[in-house]
């Protein structure tokens, strides 16, 4: 997982230097690439694309080779989104991150730029790769959500995001913890759709990481528009959906990974909330560690016993010390396990809403064959009654749902092709992910004992030369 600046970058010199045959194998596919409407869902056309010539954009779009080649080689695009500043006061206001992009893919026209991007825009992108590529059974990574509440407090805060994160002020502390969780949640968005091997050469998204130009601000994202409240009542029409009607699975690798992905949304939900508990104990513990300095800094004061006063005073010093240092493991309980937790719990939804579209194009499907049926029956009553005029109109409408029926079955057949492709990719990152995830969260911790043993190593000495 990407985590601010932790991910390692590559010089331009590495990338000149990567393999070129793979890179003109890459740009070859690019170019030749045809429609192919079975697996995309997609009825735009693709123009020739190379690293010299990307002025135009249009709809981009894989065909089999293409995905072949992009699947099999890694995407060499590293995305950091850095610098969150407040533009503007008051309700006006808003922040804006700078997206540094480098990589070596042949369709980008440099190796490496920046961009200035508010958060609305990252929103418009996911909902444009969503109306795209999520009726083909793409799993179309999260992005994070509106938050009103923070978004507000971040208007009506006069200090810029950067500025008085540590300083007394707290609404400023609270500010910047707010932006900073925002900006790490974004960049593990552009990065996850950076890895993906069809969404990385949509155009929308490499406008979005390469356009030097201000992009159209996308209104219909805004949480209190009519747009939005339109997409709030839409979202709740398709969990009602989701809930009244069950597909009869007729696919075990797909029934066994339904059940698979609910088990693991559960244990993740009840982790997160651990998580979140365990974090807030931590702050805690460093709130009464914090009393515990300020009540031996008293004593100290009071007792006229120098060698102990000195004790007590140093044992205060001490405390302070290990209430910042249970404040950093709390940080690390949240920042670097709670966030990347909910970070998988938008991906299983993410998943989940795939499902849905494989269950929603199964209805259509399965209502194409019911009408089939109907007209069947309809030209055998005809046919009973000597009707010969009944009898051409539906043997005509006969003709037009067999070819329903056989698209809809098509379409069902390709979704839960796509899908089963995504999902046997999405094991592959998921675990190195958790993995590299575990690793910083146990090194971290390490860190933190290691240096909290230093701590109380060096005030032993002070204990002993009471007397």
């Amino acid at each position: 997982m990407s985590e601010g600046t932790d991910a390692p970058l590559f010089s331009t010199v590495d990338i000149d230097n990567e393999n070129r045959e793979d890179e003109d194998l890459f740009a070859s596919a690019v170019q030749e690439v045809s429609l192919d409407p079975e697996v995309n869902g997609t009825h735009e056309s693709f123009e020739k694309t190379t690293s010299s010539d990307v002025s135009s954009t249009p709809a981009v779009v894989s065909s089999p080779i293409m995905e072949e080649i992009a699947t099999e080689r890694a995407n060499n695009i590293i995305i950091t989104v850095t610098e969150p500043q407040k533009i503007g006061e008051g309700m006006s206001s808003y922040v804006a991150y700078h997206v540094l992009t480098k990589t070596n893919m042949p369709i980008f026209s440099r190796h490496e730029f920046t961009v200035l991007r508010r958060f609305s825009d990252f929103l418009g992108l996911h909902e444009k790769l969503t109306e795209k590529y999520l009726r083909s059974g793409r799993i179309i990574p999260p992005a994070p959500e509106k938050s009103i509440v923070g978004t507000t407090k971040m208007k009506m805060t006069s200090t810029p995001s950067t500025e008085n994160a540590n300083g007394s002020n707290p609404s400023a502390s609270l500010h910047s913890q707010f932006v900073e969780r925002r900006r790490a949640a974004l960049e593990r968005f552009l990065n996850r759709v950076a890895q993906h091997p069809v969404l990385c050469i949509d155009p929308d998204f490499r406008e979005f990481l390469e356009s030097d130009t201000e992009l159209p601000k996308a209104t219909s994202t805004s949480a209190l528009s009519g747009a939005g409240m339109l997409r709030l009542f839409n979202k709740v029409g398709e969990t009602v959906n989701k809930i009244t009607y069950r597909m009869d699975e007729s696919d075990p690798w797909f029934e066994e990974r339904c059940v698979r992905v609910e088990a693991l949304e559960a244990q993740l939900r009840r982790l997160c909330g651990a998580c979140e508990a365990l974090a807030g104990e931590r702050r805690e513990l460093a709130a009464r560690s914090h009393d515990a300095a300020r009540a031996a800094a008293a004593l100290s004061a009071a007792d006229p016993h120098a060698p102990l006063s000195r004790a007590l005073s140093h044992l205060a010093d001490l405390h302070e010390k290990i209430e910042h240092l249970r404040v950093e493991q709390s940080n690390t309980d949240f920042y670097v396990l709670t966030e990347h937790i909910k970070d998988y719990l938008g991906l299983i939804g993410a998943i989940k809403d795939v499902f849905h579209e494989r269950v929603k194009v199964f209805q259509n499907w399965q209502h194409a064959q019911m009408q089939l049926t109907k007209r069947r029956e309809n030209k055998a009553k005809a046919e009973l009654a000597n009707r010969p005029e009944k009898i051409e109109q539906a043997s005509n409408e006969i003709i037009e749902w067999e070819a329903k029926v056989e698209r809809g079955q098509q379409e069902f057949d390709t979704i839960s092709r796509v899908i089963k492709k995504e999902l046997e990719r999405w094991e592959e990152t998921r675990v190195s992910e958790l993995r590299a995830t575990i690793l910083r969260y146990l090194e971290e911790h390490m860190k933190h004992q290691a240096q909290s043993i230093r701590y109380w190593d060096a005030f032993l000495p002070e204990a002993r030369a009471i007397k």
